[in-house]
């Protein structure tokens, strides 16, 4: 009887000890994902300004937005100069109207639009979580559809960093969310290998007294 009650307090201490395991690799992954990403001082930033507010042409911005940041992503991954970004960027801003042009026509939409890159571009005050980025003027490619009198969106393209998540307003650096979500994954896949150690426990000693 002695021995069955050891092995039983051996079990129930090795199940404790993955779910508190289990536990702390969930608290850091929150803590991480809870870390604020601050803008820096120098960095180059996109703002699209939507036609009007109606869902056509909230979408056309989306779209744009995301064939946009996508090309200059790749653009500026390797760089780690502002002055090399900068030179980049103003020298394929013609390409940044090719997709602009491309995105309209693919959706059937006769509309103007401008593209440009300033100094001097006018951002409001935007509050992020526990972040608030005032308002001001930045150096930005401004992207203007038609009458420009819906909602903008924004991010900084050099270093990038996109406000993903408008839910809760996190603003998430890509790396970072690349890396969660490759640790969520790899949590998953721990905790999945848990399940099968203590099914295998229970059973080994089940079938020793069975």
């Amino acid at each position: 009887m002695k021995k069955q009650n050891a092995i039983i307090i051996y079990i129930l201490l090795l199940l404790i000890g993955a779910n508190v395991g289990i536990y702390q690799d969930q608290l850091s992954a929150q803590a991480a994902a809870n870390e604020p990403v601050v803008i820096p001082e120098e960095a180059i930033r996109l703002r699209i300004l939507a036609n009007s507010d109606s869902s056509k042409d909230q979408e056309l911005k989306r779209k744009i937005r995301d064939e946009v940041n996508a090309e200059i992503t790749k653009w500026v991954a390797e760089l780690t100069s502002i002055d090399a970004a900068r030179q980049l960027i103003k020298s394929r801003l013609s390409d940044i109207e090719q997709i602009v042009e491309q995105t309209l026509i693919e959706e059937g939409i006769d509309q103007a639009y401008t593209v440009d890159f300033q100094n001097n571009v006018e951002f409001p005050t935007k509050l992020y979580g526990n972040f608030i980025y005032p308002a001001g003027q930045y150096e930005a490619i401004l992207i203007t559809l038609g009458e420009a009198q819906g909602a903008n969106w924004w991010c900084v393209l050099f270093p990038p960093l996109c406000f993903l998540d408008f839910s809760n307003g996190e603003a998430v650096d890509p790396q970072i969310a690349d890396d969660q979500e490759k640790e969520e994954k790899e949590t998953a896949t721990k905790e999945k290998e848990e399940v099968k150690v203590k099914f295998f426990l229970v059973e080994f000693f089940t079938s020793l007294f069975s």
